[in-house]
């Protein structure tokens, strides 16, 4: 009996004919397939350990931290004390965007995320741009956190033994240095625990996250009393340009909320877990960061801000007269921003896991360690990329050429979420977005208007990265695609 499903033969040839080019990059990967094949690598599995608390922490520990740490600095001159609003808009941004991630994540369990998403619904092509775009999101978010960590390092170092590491070893090339060698010691480190695996690393996040936690409870605490309510006199002095454009260099500052949705592979009960763990995590992260900001410009004028990027300790120092409060909360930072480090790195080793099982990189990248079930190639090789990449470019720079990837990668997220519901309405969703599709459009629409306020330099480097993507994808991925290749079942 012939298959309905096959396509028709051509006179003159013996056999099928081949998928025309555009059908070859529309190719979609079944979702039942997609989740088959969850935790499978070359040699190996990943192991399920992971529990909601855990994966609430992940998704915390690669969130809570850089923003507020570090990319504060860098906001505040650009909005004033509006600064909070920025946070607001960043975060309802990121909320619109989380909603479609909950909904994905419980119907597609499985460790690429948004590329994940994007192969179910949209195509190959697509679902390379997207992935591609995660790299660009996490790599490089690994990158930019490193730097701000370097900062930290030399306020508690000064603090505690009066001693700095040189400018030339603790900054990048253009930022009055030659080599940040803390940025790559701090990549290192984090490489060093996941290849212990999933469960030993997710032990360490979870002790992290406690103390950058209480590390922001006590500067509020402190900080507030230096409030000075003129601080916020002029509370919008470069108009909502400043405010939007704050607010695109502060959704930095929110990536990372996904991060659970990276290890759907090694989630215990991921139906169920990951969508709690992504709306958790985003819950508790944007209040911290709307107060402690809001407790920040109280506390120190805002034409003051950029100064530092080490803005919370100096703060900390000039309320109290002590040196003692900035030398613990920069102590209590270096643990922190960490941990952002480590969560991050994890979910970057996770979609390169996830490409690399569906041919579209290298089988290096999904080999897996037999003893821990953890990728280590993969690890090591992401590690030392992050590692130079940090430092040797400014953290600015890092900065908004990761919030841009994050941006394109969510707004794809929002369509693929409405795709799936027309495609597979019968689907099991143990979380649904309310009034789809119009939040879904609305978070799609927020992400197009974050974009456009970033600057054209980095709407620049976003072109020569995903002109990039493309050349590889053309050159490699393409041609090896195991979605090409019939389905074990179908051989």
């Amino acid at each position: 009996m012939l298959d309905q499903g096959a396509p028709p033969r051509q006179r003159g040839t013996t056999g099928p004919a081949s998928p025309g080019a555009v059908a070859r990059l529309m190719r979609r990967k079944p979702v039942e397939r997609l989740v088959a094949e969850g935790g499978q690598g070359e040699g190996g599995s990943l192991r399920r350990s992971l529990g909601l608390w855990q994966l609430t922490m992940i998704s915390i520990g690669a969130t809570l931290g850089t923003g507020i740490f570090v990319v504060l600095g860098e906001a505040v001159p650009k909005a004033g004390p509006a600064v909070t609003l920025s946070f607001v808009i960043a975060g309802l941004t990121a909320l619109f965007s989380a909603l479609s991630y909950a909904e994905l994540a419980g119907t597609i369990p499985v460790a690429g995320s948004s590329y994940s998403y994007a192969y179910a619904t949209m195509g190959e092509l697509i679902a390379w741009i997207c992935g591609w775009c995660l790299v660009l999101e996490y790599g490089v978010s690994v990158a930019a956190v490193a730097v701000g960590w370097g900062e930290y390092l030399n306020e508690l170092l000064d603090g505690t033994i009066g001693v700095t590491i040189p400018d030339a070893l603790s900054a990048p090339p253009g930022d009055g240095g030659i080599f940040n060698l803390p940025a790559l010691i701090v990549v290192l480190l984090a490489m060093a625990f996941l290849l212990g695996g999933a469960r030993e690393s997710a032990r360490a996040n979870t002790i992290m996250v406690a103390v950058k936690i209480a590390a922001l409870v006590l500067f509020c605490d402190i900080g507030v009393q230096g409030f000075r309510s003129g601080n916020y006199e002029h509370f919008m002095p470069l108009g909502m340009a400043g405010v939007s454009a704050a607010g695109a260099t502060l959704f930095f500052s929110y990536i990372g909320f996904d991060a659970a949705s990276t290890a759907g592979e090694e989630a215990k009960n991921a139906q169920r877990d990951l969508p709690r763990a992504i709306m958790l995590s985003l819950v508790i992260v944007t209040a911290l960061y709307v107060l402690v900001a809001a407790v920040a410009v109280g506390a120190k004028p805002w034409q003051r801000f950029g100064d530092s990027e080490a803005a919370l300790a100096q703060i900390m120092r000039e309320v109290t007269g002590q040196s003692f409060w900035g030398t613990l909360l920069a102590f209590c930072a270096v643990i922190a921003i960490a941990s952002v480090v480590l969560t991050v790195l994890y979910g970057q080793t996770r979609i390169l896991f996830a490409m690399s099982r569906d041919g579209l990189v290298p089988k290096v990248f999904s080999r897996v360690h037999p003893r821990t079930g953890a990728p280590r190639a993969n690890t090591v090789i992401v590690s030392l990329f992050c590692g130079v990449l940090a430092a040797a470019i400014p953290l600015g720079q890092l900065a908004d050429a990761t919030s841009i990837g994050t941006l394109f990668a969510f707004g794809l997220v929002n369509i693929a979420v409405v795709v799936l519901r027309r495609t597979r309405p019968g689907m099991s969703r143990t979380f649904r977005v309310p009034f789809s599709p119009v939040l879904p459009a609305v978070g799609l629409g927020l992400c197009v208007w974050m974009m456009g306020s970033l600057s054209a330099v980095t709407w620049v480097v976003f072109g020569v990265w995903m002109a990039v993507g493309l050349v590889v994808y053309f050159l490699y991925g393409h041609r090896r695609s195991r979605l090409a290749e019939p389905a074990p079942s179908e051989k």
